[in-house]
């Protein structure tokens, strides 16, 4: 039987289209793949594998395979280093050549020449994949600022900078903590692909996890999972692995914490992605304090105002309305025809009803919202008085079950928000002419359990089509953080006219 015929060395213009083929494009991976497949075309092999290490030297940040099946270092006819920078990036493993036989040192230097190219158009591929991670980390940045200085709700805000951590750091779970009156750290906003019931736990101050995060330091946690500094007693931490703990931290000072957990058996966070995350901290850190300080200004100018509306209401308002009570009532007493007395009495009656709620309006108004009622009822007609000021009528008001023993804390607070902005709702886009609410600690939920229910209904133009949604949405969210739901319809005015927001929750 004759010899095959001896396979044709590559030429130098082939080998400069298999070099001009690694260096196209500048997706990592995919610089992997074209590697792998022009190693194969140029020394007939049938099949080619890299392996790139990770950062810190521990194990392989990447793979990719080309040919027949994977190879690895126990079955590899030949290993070749790949070098970035004087660097050993990773390992180039070749197989079998097609029809067996021993590679050839023309094979050796192809190879060479090959992986030489390699590590430059994998350092090119770096350099680009790090310069739009940077890109996407600013972007990031910017959005977190804009939201957090556009005087939106403070929730709404804490709630973005969750979602950009989350996609930014490729997370499974974006987590805010703020510190507490105690010394820990409460997560007051999460954003995750499940439902994660986080919102109101609290790290305690005793955690040393805590203390680094105060003191301004990140930690960095192979696998929350296992990891005892990180065992809350609550499962929240029995799904994740590789996780980013980093203070909300400016200028020196911490207002908060920030944490990234990947899922479990995920990949280790890079130092690039690391240096990243931290910088975004920071930058978020800012942005809320410089918020902060925009709300306090707003405050401030709160204040003063209402401290003028009530000094008028009382020194002239009211004393008007008292001058024209006593001349009613000296009328009312002059009067012989028994008609004429009995409407100045009633009209006397009316103006007694109006300055007793004036009086009430100017103690709301002289009463600082930053100290919070202990109890539910009371908050919740704060928020019904104060909204009246704004709509030009006062929403009727019916509070039914144990709202104010059994309703917690994180509970009361959400539906309070959620009060509010029902009403801002109804004020700003319905032009209702009445609302009515009710909140009732007497609900059974759907899955058994207790939960208080909040309603909101008015006779305003409703929802029109196309309309935004955005104030809805918040309300569904707030819900189902806590495991209730928000829906909407019809409202209370003629043929269903106007809207009806029914927001709900657990105890």
């Amino acid at each position: 039987m004759s010899d095959p015929p001896l396979r044709p060395e590559p030429c130098v213009p082939q080998l400069l289209e298999a070099m001009r083929a690694v260096g196209s494009g500048l997706g990592p991976h995919a610089t992997l793949e074209r590697i792998c497949a022009t190693a194969i075309a140029l020394v007939d092999t049938e099949r080619a594998d890299i392996e790139v290490l990770a950062e810190d030297g521990d194990g392989f940040a990447d793979r990719a395979h080309q040919g027949v099946e994977g190879v690895d270092e126990e079955t590899a006819r030949w290993v070749e280093p790949i070098r970035v920078h004087g660097e050993v990036f990773g390992n180039l493993y070749l197989g079998d050549k097609r029809g067996g036989g021993p590679f050839t040192e023309h094979d050796l230097t192809l190879v060479r020449v090959l992986a030489t190219e390699a590590g430059i158009a994998i350092g090119n591929a770096r350099l680009y994949e790090a310069a739009r991670q940077r890109e996407r980390w600013i972007d990031g940045s910017v959005a977190v600022t804009t939201a957090l200085l556009s005087g939106g709700d403070i929730d709404d805000s804490l709630r973005i900078v969750a979602e950009q951590a989350r996609r930014l750091s490729g997370a499974a779970a974006g987590i805010v903590l703020l510190p507490t009156a105690e010394g820990g750290l409460e997560i007051v906003a999460v954003d995750a692909e499940g439902p994660l019931d986080a919102l109101g736990v609290i790290v305690p101050p005793e955690s040393e996890i805590v203390a680094e995060l105060l003191d301004g330091e990140p930690v960095f946690v192979e696998d929350a999972a296992t990891d005892p500094r990180l065992a809350l007693g609550t499962g929240l931490t029995r799904d994740y692995g590789p996780t980013m703990l980093l203070p909300l931290q400016s200028d020196g000072r911490v207002v908060g914490s920030l944490a990234m957990p990947r899922a479990r058996g995920e990949r280790a966070f890079t130092e690039t992605e690391r240096a990243l995350a931290v910088q975004f901290a920071a930058q978020a850190a800012l942005a809320l304090m410089m918020a902060e300080a925009q709300r306090d200004r707003e405050r401030l100018a709160v204040y003063e105002d209402r401290d003028r509306i009530a000094r008028d209401l009382h020194d002239l308002v009211i004393q008007r309305l008292f001058a024209t009570g006593m001349m009613l009532e000296s009328a009312q007493r002059g009067s012989v025809a028994p008609g004429v007395r009995d409407g100045v009495g009633r009209a006397v009656d009316e103006l007694d009803v109006t300055i007793r709620e004036i009086r009430t309006a100017i103690f709301a108004l002289e009463d600082d919202p930053g100290e919070v009622p202990s109890e539910l009822s009371t908050r919740v007609e704060r928020e019904v008085h104060m909204a009246s000021v704004a709509l030009g009528f006062k929403p009727s008001l019916r509070v039914a079950g144990p709202v104010d023993t059994a309703v917690g804390e994180l509970t009361g607070k959400n539906l309070v928000a959620a009060l509010r902005e029902g009403l801002s709702n109804a004020f700003r886009h319905a032009g209702a002419s009445r609302i009515d609410v009710v909140v009732d600690a007497n609900v059974t939920l759907a899955d058994c359990r207790p939960g208080v229910r909040l309603t909101v209904a008015d006779d305003g133009v409703g929802i029109p089509e196309g309309g935004r949604r955005s104030g809805l949405r918040n309300l569904r969210r707030r819900a189902e953080s806590l495991g209730g739901d928000s829906r909407h319809g019809p409202g209370t005015g003629p043929d269903g006219g106007g809207t009806t927001v029914v927001w709900q929750a657990p105890y």
